[in-house]
C-alpha cells in the first residue's frame, strides 16, 4: 500500500476501533469540560507522583490550548492548600514579534499573559512555582531549553494538544516541496518557526475572528525532540478538525507529514479525547 492508501485507510476507521491495535492509548470523555477537568486532574496526579517516585521536582512541558485546565488547577490548588513550589512548567511556545523578541506580554494572544492571568495570578503565592520555575523557550538563546531540561533530569511529562497540521507545539509538517525524514523531523529542537499558512489560518479562526493579519507569523517552540524525549506524553483534542487528526495520529503512517504520528514511536503516549472528535471526518455542509 502507498503512504495516501494507509492515509486513507486511517481516516475510515470507525468510532468503535479507534485504538485498536494502536501503540497510543486513548482515552474518551464526554465533553469540553470533562476534558479540562481530565487534565487539571493529570496535572495534578503527575506532580505528586513525580514526588513520590523521589525526584525533586516535576517537570512538565505545557500548551497553552486548549484552555481552562490552568484556571481549573489553580482554583483545586487553592481549595486544598497544595504547595506547588517544586513545579517546574516549561512552556511550549510564544508567539514573536517583528523585532524577533515576544509579543507584549499584554497583548490577548500572549500565551505568557495568558499563563499569568489564567494560573499564577490565582494562585497562593506563597505556595506557587518560584519564577525561575516558570520557563518559556528563548528566541535568543533556543538550546536555553535543553540545557534547562538536562539540569532537571529530564521531562516527566509533556502535555499538548494537536494543531490543524498535526503539530504539537509550533512544529509545522515540512513543505511539500521538503524532505519527508521522520528521523529527522523527531529530533528538531527547540527554535524559532515560521508558522504554516494553516496555523495562521486556523489560529486567526480561533483567535482572532478570522483576522488573519492579527496572527504573527512567527514563534518561538519547544523541538519535537524535548517533546518526544519526555517519559509521558499527553495529547488533548477537542475540537472538530480533531476528527481527523486523531486517526492520523494513532493510526496512520508516521511520517514527519502529521507530527503527532510521531507519536507511536513514544514508550507511553495517551491521547485523551472528546466524544465529538471519535466520529468520521466527513463533509458536512452547515
Amino acid at each position: 500500500m502507498t503512504l495516501l492508501d494507509d492515509t486513507l485507510a486511517a481516516l475510515a476507521i470507525p468510532p468503535d476501533r479507534l485504538g485498536h491495535g494502536s501503540p497510543v492509548r486513548l482515552e474518551v470523555v464526554d465533553d469540553a469540560p470533562a476534558l479540562i477537568g481530565h487534565f487539571a486532574d493529570s496535572m495534578l496526579a503527575e506532580y505528586h507522583a513525580a514526588l513520590a517516585a523521589g525526584r525533586p521536582h516535576a517537570v512538565f512541558i505545557v500548551p497553552v490550548g486548549p484552555v481552562g485546565q490552568f484556571d481549573l488547577l489553580a482554583q483545586r490548588c487553592r481549595a486544598a492548600r497544595a504547595d506547588l513550589r517544586r513545579l517546574v512548567l516549561l512552556n511550549m511556545d510564544e508567539y514573536l514579534a517583528p523585532d524577533g523578541g515576544f509579543i507584549d506580554a499584554a497583548d490577548p494572544l500572549s500565551f505568557r499573559g495568558h499563563m499569568q492571568r489564567h494560573f499564577f495570578d490565582q494562585l497562593d503565592p506563597e505556595l506557587a512555582p518560584p519564577r525561575e520555575a516558570v520557563i518559556f523557550p528563548d528566541p535568543r538563546d533556543p538550546a536555553a531549553m535543553q540545557r534547562a531540561i538536562d539540569r532537571l533530569g529530564g521531562v516527566d511529562v509533556a502535555y499538548g494538544g494537536v494543531g490543524v497540521t498535526g503539530h504539537l507545539a509550533f512544529n509545522d509538517p515540512p513543505e511539500p516541496d521538503e524532505p519527508d525524514d521522520p528521523d529527522a523531523f523527531a529530533a528538531l529542537p527547540t527554535r524559532v518557526v515560521t508558522l504554516s499558512r494553516e496555523t495562521v489560518m486556523i489560529n486567526a479562526v480561533n483567535a482572532a475572528r478570522g483576522n488573519v493579519l492579527r496572527i504573527p507569523k512567527q514563534a518561538v517552540t519547544v523541538g519535537m525532540r524535548e517533546i518526544l524525549g519526555a517519559r509521558k506524553v499527553r495529547i488533548y483534542m477537542n475540537r472538530p478538525y480533531g476528527c481527523t487528526m486523531l486517526r492520523l495520529l494513532m493510526h496512520g503512517p508516521v511520517t514527519a507529514r502529521v507530527p503527532a504520528s510521531l507519536l507511536q514511536r513514544h514508550a507511553d503516549a495517551a491521547a485523551i479525547v472528546t466524544r465529538e472528535v471519535t466520529q468520521l471526518p466527513e463533509p458536512q455542509l452547515r
